[in-house]
């Protein structure tokens, strides 16, 4: 962002605010459009400018060690594609142009809600950051009184907008979809930072490939953007595989989510004489269901503040807990091996032949070995999917395209964790499991 020059000086002028993207290029909003305006102020308040201190990819860095942008980089990002895809929509549809701030808007607050580590606090601690956008949109007052200063109407508009109950659908789709400015952004932004070359998507033919449909009042592509979109979707089956569920990343998340359970055990009365360090925000994030946390709470809770309590746990009395949090700060991190082929049965004695092996070791083995499960899927049916422009009318894209019904497909893997202290025993135990199943099976059906 280019700073303000002072009053008086050469070059000086507020009627505009530029945001220098390495994505989108610069990203100039002009205060003398009402809804321009609305959005840089949005932008300056305290719950927005919370965004930069929370990592896009949660711990992806300690796999990309690129991958260290901020949810307020990609708000930033999603907003600029929004405007235009809406601008270029309106133009041809005049009928759109009374909710270019509900757009615009939406986009740019759509991730207001997350917690820390993105969407890694949501998979241990259980909140969900859209109710918590929600909730912040009603509870802050600075966002709360920009909204209806703007239109008292704005914020029942993007509540329905979150909701998927907007009358235009266009509206919602163009915020949360199959085909969204929101997976446009991050397919593109995770891409260019985690290095993954294969996550490049070509925006310009996708956004003049969208079109409205007056009838259904849809977001909809035309037939001759269905190769862009085959490529977007593929793209997204890719980055999936090869970043978000990237081994690494699942075995980072599992030890941070046993470090907090570790704290949140000795933090129960009478359990240890000397319970570790948490500060008050930390202690109502380990304390209470997240759900009934204040709004102060809640917000107060970011990437430094948790990282802070890593580095504090470093040196903690309890062998395990500051054995947990060196794993993670000095990157020695968990093994996740994929063991899909061994069935659930076969997985499960996996792990409890390691559990045991470890706790023999004088370890509590539950926070050192476990099981999780990754799930994939290309493309869906949510939100009414990807419906094509045809001659002969709507057409699911599914229906057009061979690549999109391979995709539909789910894909379900499990992994085992474990500390690589006992790799080599692992493999032998899964080769000896792998024995007994093809021998008790040998006709290979399940």
């Amino acid at each position: 962002m280019l700073p303000d020059r002072e009053p008086g000086k050469a070059g000086y002028n507020r009627t505009e605010r530029i945001y220098h993207d390495p994505l989108h290029g610069a990203i100039v909003l002009d205060a003398r459009d009402p809804t321009e305006a609305l959005l840089i102020r949005l932008i300056d308040t305290p719950a927005f400018q919370r965004l930069r201190r929370i990592r896009q990819l949660g711990l992806a860095n300690l796999t990309f060690h690129g991958a260290e942008m901020s949810r307020f980089t990609h708000s930033l990002g999603v907003m600029a594609i929004s405007r235009r895809a809406f601008d270029r929509l309106a133009q041809r549809d005049p009928v759109l142009k009374p909710y270019r701030a509900v757009v615009l808007v939406a986009a740019l607050l759509h991730d207001l809600g997350h917690g820390p580590f993105s969407h890694t606090s949501e998979e241990i601690f259980g909140n969900h950051h859209e109710q918590w956008t929600e909730r912040i949109l009603r509870e802050s007052a600075p966002v709360r009184q920009l909204l209806d200063g703007h239109d008292p109407d704005l914020l029942p508009q993007l509540q329905q907008v979150y909701r998927h109950q907007h009358p235009v659908p266009l509206i919602w789709q163009l915020v949360s979809s199959q085909l969204d400015c929101d997976r446009l952004d991050y397919l593109l932004r995770d891409s260019y930072f985690s290095g993954a070359s294969y996550g490049t998507i070509d925006l310009d033919r996708l956004l003049l490939a969208m079109n409205f449909d007056p009838v259904t009042q849809r977001l909809v592509v035309a037939r001759k953007g269905l190769t862009a979109v085959e490529h977007y979707l593929l793209v997204r089956y890719l980055m999936y595989a090869q970043v978000y569920n990237h081994p690494k990343n699942i075995a980072a998340n599992w030890g941070l989510a046993q470090l907090f359970e570790r704290a949140r055990e000795l933090l129960v009365p009478g359990v240890t004489a000397q319970p570790p360090f948490v500060d008050d925000t930390m202690r109502a994030w380990l304390t209470q269901p997240i759900a009934r946390l204040s709004l102060a709470q809640y917000l107060a809770a970011d990437d430094e503040v948790f990282s802070y309590h890593l580095h504090r746990w470093y040196h903690d009395a309890d062998p395990v807990l500051a054995d947990l949090a060196r794993r993670l700060r000095d990157r020695d991190l968990f093994k996740a091996l994929d063991i899909t082929d061994l069935g659930e049965a076969g997985a499960q004695a996996l792990c409890q032949i390691a559990q045991d092996y470890w706790q023999q070791q004088g370890y509590p083995p539950q926070y050192y070995v476990g099981l999780r499960v990754s799930h994939q899927r290309g493309y869906s049916l949510y939100q009414r999917g990807i419906k094509l422009l045809t001659a002969d009318g709507l057409q699911e894209i599914s229906q057009a395209s061979p690549l999109v019904q391979i995709l539909i497909q789910p894909y379900r893997r499990r992994w085992l964790i474990y500390p690589r202290a006992i790799a080599a025993h692992i493999q032998a135990w899964r080769q000896q499991l792998l024995r007994d199943l093809r021998r008790d099976n040998p006709s290979g059906n399940g």
